[in-house]
């Protein structure tokens, strides 16, 4: 199976802009030599609220939705949607100071995008988990 190249950004819930403290809540793959374009968001409501009780997370996560439905374009998309896959990619990691944020564009290669993204949803954006046997089992 031959490797195509891809491009990612981990979106980021900065709940108070000014201290520049932010969770890791999803990812943006773009894969161009598969037609590919996904994002997939985790918001753990637990570790915004940490860094700032008072967030309206409701809010949060009806801004978090869309940047999915971004990712598919079309007609539910908006103006946006009628852009390409790659177009649409770049205005979604399109530097912004607001309260959702992306990273800046890292690369890879894969074989399957689909991995790719679980892949970079375990390692960057799930809590990590003790394992079994780590001597922090049980550890709080």
């Amino acid at each position: 199976m031959h490797a195509h190249t891809y491009d990612y950004a981990i979106v980021r819930v900065v709940p108070k802009v000014e201290r520049a403290e932010f969770v890791n809540v999803g990812v943006i793959l773009s894969c161009p030599g598969r037609n590919y374009l996904e994002a997939r968001i985790e918001l753990d409501e637990r570790r915004v609220s940490a860094l700032d009780p008072t967030l309206d997370l409701a809010t949060v996560r009806r801004h978090l939705d869309a940047i999915p439905v971004v990712c598919r374009g079309g007609d539910s998309a908006g103006a946006i949607g009628k852009l390409s896959p790659r177009e649409r990619f770049h205005w979604l990691v399109a530097p912004r100071s607001t309260i959702i944020q992306t990273s800046p564009v890292h690369s890879g290669r894969c074989t399957e995008p689909d991995r790719a993204l679980e892949r970079l949803l375990d390692t960057m954006v799930r809590p990590a988990h003790a394992e079994a046997g780590d001597g922090n089992a049980g550890t709080t």
